[in-house]
């Protein structure tokens, strides 16, 4: 996507124009203009050049944001998000109030209250008219911007909400100074009565006042969009400054933004780090909280990869610079954040559709007001006045801001929290998500084995059992050798050597020490060189049935014990689970375990359906289908969830995963904790209830405030709007609608007290069969998964659930499969169908 800086936008009307503008250029294919942060987002093959020759076309300014990954710094973002319209308004206003004050004592103090004036003034009514018309100039002079901006953009039939108040301004004064003339000739003719009657029809002070009030609330909305914006500041200022950096064997210190890929850099305690790196010498805690939300400091030692902006608490640190610049995972948060707000949700289509047409109709509805009331039989400063009532109370900018001031606070919420939505549409989509699927290794469980009972056989001690294991273990690359080896050394225990080691695919290992044979695997590769006690059987059936892998090891025939090893759940899964049941969402868990460790590992997190023996490439099949019956969030952390992940409505990627995942994910959970899922959902549906008070607020403030400026209760209750009550509540409605949305900033995302099942209103009846296959010449895991594949490649199957013990297939259609279809997809892997019911 390409950026650009926008100039010379002012509400919703002007983002409307210039999206517009731009989605015609051809080679466009999106545009994305954001009000709160004057940016556009352009998708396509056209340049750069046609792109911003049609922005100027339609009376706007654009330039290209600095894309150079080498040379972007934090500086740079913080350059874009600096709050340049607050000082200039805060300047203006306060020039405006102190003439407006002059003013207000001249044309209403005395005339209302008998306020003193220099006996100059006395009797002397065109004098007084004189000085409220210098006065009221000089304020629209300072307040020049609206006039210079609406007639500009009149000019190119585009009118914005400058121009709605530069009309309104400028038909108030020169109505003004009409009547002043009008005034002059009277009082040469005599006519005092004519004189008076002249005097009360000035609306210098309405003139002054709108453009005076107007500016008020341009201010309080630059200072309350700047806030908007803080979480996304305070990311930019972690940023480090230096960096020391080791340079033909001196230390050098340089600025962060120049340590390039490759350097050595020196980390002392209490310092920043100021690159992705490896660190080569040292070890010390670092403190990654601005990263990843978490609190507690991580142990880092040689090998360990460390990320810029953390902060090095204890010893000194020598790594070695991997990612620089805009590579570096701080950079990468602030472009999702910045990125994600410069993007649109799709609920603000409806108010752009309004507010292209939004000006044109307030203008017009202006212009019948004053005709109708000239009809009616009132004056013409009446008419006026109900007319230019009209004008400056419609506020297009709350319509504008509604969806992207919460959009941005949001996402700066979830960026604090170490949560990080890539896109609008993502943080509004992932409020309505009905099922979450999640797969099992590394989101529900830790991803890796870890050895949880030793049961050590009688005359055996438990230290004796591993102690064996582990010199065995030693020199195995199994996944599930790495887990003994890894509870040995929390113990300190030493290995003995051994000889003579063989590793056996599948079933388990051999080794020798001092002449004795050892022995270690599964139980069919046990029995044959040990005896196994129907004790020992029950204890490891009991095992496997809990999720957990039994591991048999033997010495010289004599069975030493059982060490079962499983991938544990993170102690924050079952949690998670319950709140986003609580949030009516169904949970699903996907995993290529076979159906008894699968059933186990969904019993312990909660979750309301387990979907076993998913190949790498059957997720994106499942998600596919769950998809279908309703809107579906898939959290995954592998190379093999990337389909899956982009396949589902809102795919959400563990922090902790391959960079695949992550680039293929809608949100990026940096804690890599579950519980940050149902937070995420909770900040969207925060985010969503926010947009729609807004746009609420938006449309409810325009419906009642037009008819009611219009006069439509003069009638009745003999109720008007003045010109400067409107420019009021108009210069309110924005600060409000943004106000409101800097709520988000207090909400606690992680306090399930108030969550909401939701009403599954895309939920699909499922219309499903099942038929039970018998199977025969299934021996094992790989037969099943083998039927399995074979099964689920056929149009109209849902899911197979193959069981190699109990030879049976149950197969669940989503539409009829013939017998002869199944039979033959089985048979073509070399194994008999016997019956089919």
């Amino acid at each position: 996507m390409k950026q650009f800086n926008v100039t010379g936008m002012s509400c919703a009307a002007c983002s409307s124009r210039v999206e517009k503008a731009v989605s015609e250029v051809s080679g466009v294919t999106s545009c994305s203009v954001n009000l709160l942060t004057n940016s556009m987002g352009v998708e396509g093959s056209a340049s750069e050049a046609d792109i911003i020759a049609a922005v100027m076309a339609a009376g706007y300014g654009a330039s290209p944001k600095n894309s150079d990954n080498s040379t972007r710094s934090a500086d740079k973002y913080a350059s874009e998000l600096e709050n340049k319209d607050y000082p200039l308004l805060k300047s203006r206003l306060i020039w405006s109030v102190g003439f407006l004050i002059i003013l207000m004592y001249v044309s209403m103090g005395h005339m209302m209250w008998g306020f003193p004036l220099p006996a100059f003034f006395d009797g002397n009514h065109i004098a007084m008219g004189i000085v409220q018309l210098l006065l009221t100039v000089i304020i629209m002079v300072i307040n020049q911007k609206f006039f210079i901006s609406g007639f500009k953009n009149l000019l190119h039939k585009a009118p914005n909400m400058d121009a709605l108040v530069a009309i309104g301004s400028s038909a108030a004064f020169i109505y003004s100074v009409y009547a002043l003339f009008a005034m002059t000739d009277a009082q040469a003719r005599g006519d005092s009565e004519a004189v008076m009657s002249f005097m009360n029809e000035f609306y210098f002070e309405s003139a002054a006042m709108i453009l005076t009030l107007i500016t008020v609330g341009k201010m309080l909305e630059a200072r309350s969009k700047g806030k908007t914006t803080d979480a996304l500041k305070g990311l930019i200022s972690l940023a480090p400054k230096t960096a020391s950096v080791l340079r033909n064997g001196n230390e050098e210190i340089i600025p962060a933004e120049q340590i390039n890929k490759g350097d050595i850099f020196l980390v002392r305690p209490g310092e920043t780090i100021p690159a992705d790196g490896i660190v080569l010498e040292g070890e010390s805690a670092v403190d990654e909280s601005a990263l990843t939300g978490e609190s507690i400091p991580v142990d880092k030692a040689s090998g360990d990869r460390i990320s810029a902006a953390a902060i090095n608490q204890s010893g000194f640190l020598k790594c070695e610079a991997v990612r620089v610049g805009e590579d570096t995972s701080l950079s990468q948060i602030i472009k999702m954040v910045s990125d994600a707000a410069a993007s649109k949700a799709p609920i603000s289509k409806a108010a752009d559709r309004v507010s292209g047409v939004f000006v044109p109709v307030v203008m017009a509805i202006a212009a019948v007001t004053a005709v109708i009331w000239l009809i009616s039989g009132q004056s013409a400063g009446f008419a006026l006045a109900r007319g230019i009532s009209v004008l400056v109370i419609s506020c297009p900018c709350a319509l504008g801001l509604a969806t992207p001031v919460a959009v941005m606070v949001g996402s700066g919420v979830g960026a604090k929290n170490g949560i990080l939505f890539k896109t609008a549409a993502a943080l509004e989509a992932a409020g309505g998500i009905e099922t979450v699927a999640l797969d099992k290794t590394g989101t529900i469980t830790q991803g890796q084995p870890k050895v949880t009972d030793m049961i050590p056989c009688e005359g055996i001690s438990a230290d004796e059992l591993l102690l064996t294991a582990y010199s065995a273990e030693m020199k195995s690359e199994h996944p599930l050798a790495k887990a003994i080896v890894n509870a040995a050394e929390e113990k300190g225990l030493s290995p003995f050597d051994v000889t003579d080691f063989k590793a056996f695919a599948g079933n388990g290992l051999s080794a020798r020490h001092e002449g004795r044979e050892i022995f270690g695997g599964n139980y069919n590769f046990i029995s044959l060189h040990s005896s196994i006690s129907e004790e020992i059987m029950k204890k490891a059936q009991s095992l496997s049935e809990d999720g957990k892998t039994p591991l048999f090891f033997s010495e010289n025939g004599e069975l030493l014990g059982i060490i079962a090893v499983a991938d544990v759940i993170k102690e924050d899964s079952p949690r998670a689970v319950r709140e986003l049941q609580k949030m009516g969402i169904r949970v699903v868990m996907l995993t290529g375990d076979n159906e008894r460790t699968a059933a186990a590992v969904g019993r312990q997190a909660g979750v309301d359906e387990v979907i076993a023996g998913v190949l790498p490439d059957g997720k994106e099949k499942v998600i596919r289908r769950l998809s279908a019956e309703g809107r579906t969030a898939m959290v995954g952390d592998g190379i093999n969830d990337a389909p899956a992940l982009t396949r589902a409505d809102v795919g959400i990627a563990i922090g902790a995963g391959t960079d695949v995942a992550i680039d293929a994910a809608d949100v990026v959970l940096m804690k890599s904790r579950l519980s940050d899922v149902p937070a995420a959902i909770r900040l969207s549906r925060a985010s969503l209830r926010n947009i729609h008070q807004n746009l609420f607020w938006a449309f409810i403030y325009n419906v009642i405030g037009i008819p009611i400026a219009a006069g439509a209760l003069i009638p009745l209750f003999g109720i008007g709007l003045d010109p400067m009550f409107a420019a009021a509540a108009m210069s309110l409605s924005s600060f409000c609608v943004v106000t409101n949305a800097l709520r988000l900033n207090f909400i606690d995302i992680h306090n399930a007290d108030k969550d909401k099942k939701i009403k599954h209103k895309h939920i699909k009846e499922k219309k499903t069969m099942t038929k039970t296959l018998k199977i025969e010449g299934m021996m094992c895991g790989h037969c099943e998964a083998a039927v399995k594949k074979a099964l689920e490649a056929l149009d109209g199957v849902i899911s197979a659930e193959v069981s190699h013990e109990s030879g049976i297939a149950v197969v669940t259609l989503a539409s009829p499969v013939d017998d002869a279809a199944l039979k033959k997809a089985v048979e073509d892997k070399d194994y008999t169908v016997s019956g089919i019911e």
